[in-house]
């Protein structure tokens, strides 16, 4: 059973999608460019059929190949588009992510999360803090060279409490953010590495901040792959005097 909601319930804006976002994903970029090789696919589909049709043996053998590679081209775009589900381009410093909070009981929140997509998510978590962690996907060599952009995603966010003891024995809160599940690319490269080379994973450093009642918290990212976490000014000051 769901815990019941505070009391006091800050007014959210309402945030529409932002399609401009995205468009810039990874996932949706290949997706896009996996149904264009799948329509090339099928163009030349209909052309080998002509060429069968008119006898034209030699002509449909080498059409065959053509369809084979554009087939097998659409299906790589096809996984790597779901297997960086989640994962978005690192620039200088991106705003991640938003918090706000709500306290339902002590040490148990309810967190709104918005995305920079302008999606919203609510969550509940136990503890005296929050912590988010992030994974960041640089390439080897030849990818590197070739220009390949660095991914990140968010991993998960936790629950964290400030005495020990209570860390090791009340209950612990994780949400996972992985969207592609155990078909995610750095989980398929530490399975395959053969399979799927080039990939240089460097994890992000965890942030955390104390929770309190109405908070408002920002996550960016730096291109190092560091995690910056910001309170706002009333944020700040509750968590400075927080009785």
């Amino acid at each position: 059973m769901p815990p019941s909601p505070p009391r006091a319930v800050r007014k959210y804006e309402v945030k529409t999608m932002d399609w401009t976002a995205l468009l810039r994903l990874p996932s949706t970029i290949l997706l896009i460019l996996a149904a264009i090789a799948l329509l090339f696919t099928l163009m030349q589909l209909i052309i080998l059929r002509h060429r069968l049709h008119g006898g034209q043996r030699l002509a449909a053998a080498g059409r065959s190949l053509v369809v084979i590679v554009a087939f097998a081209l659409t299906l790589m775009l096809a996984g790597m588009g779901f297997a960086v589900r989640g994962y978005r381009l690192m620039t200088d410093e991106a705003q991640v992510l938003e918090i706000d909070a709500h306290i339902l009981s002590p040490q148990r929140w309810s967190l709104v999360l918005h995305w920079p997509d302008g999606d919203t998510q609510q969550v509940y978590l136990a503890g005296d803090a929050w912590r988010v962690e992030a994974v960041v996907l640089k390439w080897k060599l030849p990818a590197m060279l070739a220009g390949a952009p660095a991914l990140y995603r968010l991993d998960r966010l936790s629950g964290r409490y400030d005495d020990a003891n209570d860390e090791a024995h009340a209950p612990r809160t994780v949400i996972d953010f992985r969207q592609a599940g155990a078909f995610d690319l750095l989980d398929l490269h530490k399975q395959y590495p053969r399979f799927v080379p080039g990939v240089d994973a460097m994890f992000g450093s965890g942030v955390f901040l104390p929770l309190v009642d109405q908070g408002h918290y920002t996550v960016s990212l730096m291109r190092t792959g560091a995690l910056v976490a910001r309170p706002d000014e009333v944020t700040e000051q509750r968590i400075a005097q927080p009785f």
